[in-house]
């Protein structure tokens, strides 16, 4: 009796591990799946960490003002698009370094989200609260025994995120515009060449990349926590920048990548839960450990796209 209570108690361990992992890897599969837009096309994605947090507050306060969940989603999107333009302008019409401009841009949104939300709410941090989003059954899905009621029982942004991988491969790998895009991330000149404007291709996909990134900001505020607190998205970003180069551009990969840094994250945090003394500096420095041991790992084999970071000279 005592054995089966054990391998009982594992098995809702092991479920909710699961279930953590998902939930962690939700908002990061959204950052990078914008970052594999933009990249592609040839722009560092190191701004997405401003994005998602562009998107996490635009979702905050548009959902506590209005009460509307789908007004605060486009407004997540919307707003983390915005954030792709100013990038978009700066690297694309006055050719600055994408690094640097991604950096600049983190940190301008960390002070522009923490002013804002004290000037729209009388000069203090407020303490802003909505209701999450709720678990969707899947039906029949649903009912598959033992991670069913797991994985087919989640947030509507969760299956938004992992479905957006499927399409979005089917864009880049079997349509005339996911060739452009990735033939200006390759080769401007030659993309040019034939016909396509390689400034308004990466344009587009750094605008389209901010909106998916701020549908991860999204996640944060709407769906997981339900409150918008000064830089709350704590360097996912980053984490996700990393999941698009172990993922090599390719959404499949980055989903799996994204599950990786989830696991490794959820695993961290069930650790004390589990009877084992772990500081929690540790367990917070633990997927950024894990990005670089396996960036480091894959250093070498990894290819970016061959123009990536270049200024165009053509408009």
């Amino acid at each position: 009796m005592s054995f089966g209570m054990s391998v009982s108690v594992n098995k809702q361990e092991l479920l909710g591990l699961l279930a953590s992992t998902i939930t962690i890897a939700t908002p990061l599969l959204f950052a990078a799946l914008g970052g594999v837009l933009s990249e592609c096309a040839g722009t560092f994605a190191v701004g997405i960490e401003g994005m998602m947090l562009m998107g996490a507050f635009a979702g905050a306060v548009t959902a506590f003002t209005s009460g509307s969940v789908v007004a605060a989603v486009i407004a997540s999107a919307f707003f983390g698009a915005l954030v792709g333009v100013l990038v978009a302008v700066s690297t694309g019409r006055f050719k600055t370094d994408h690094m640097v401009t991604g950096l600049a841009v983190n940190i301008l949104v960390l002070g522009v989200t923490s002013f804002l939300l004290r000037a729209l709410f009388g000069g203090h941090a407020p303490n802003i609260r909505m209701e999450t989003l709720q678990p969707l059954a899947i039906p029949w899905l649903s009912d598959i025994p033992v991670i069913g009621a797991v994985v087919f029982k989640q947030p509507i942004l969760t299956y938004i995120a992992f479905l957006s991988a499927i399409p979005l491969y089917f864009l880049l790998m079997n349509t005339q515009l996911g060739l452009k895009l990735r033939s200006v991330g390759e080769n401007p000149e030659a993309a040019f060449a034939v016909g396509s404007n390689p400034l308004m291709i990466r344009a587009w996909a750094v605008i389209a990349g901010g909106a998916l990134a701020g549908l991860g900001g999204a996640v944060l505020s709407l769906q997981e926590i339900g409150t918008f607190t000064d830089g709350m998205t704590n360097g996912r970003g980053f984490i996700a920048l990393a999941a698009v180069l172990i993922g090599r551009w390719l959404p499949g990969r980055v989903v799996l990548s994204c599950l990786l840094f989830g696991v490794t994250t959820a695993i961290g945090l069930n650790m004390q839960g589990w009877g084992l003394s772990a500081s929690s500096y540790v367990i917070q420095m633990t997927p950024y450990l894990i990005a670089l041991g396996v960036l480091c790992f894959l250093g070498r084999s990894s290819r970016m796209p061959s123009a990536i970071g270049a200024a165009l000279t053509r408009h």
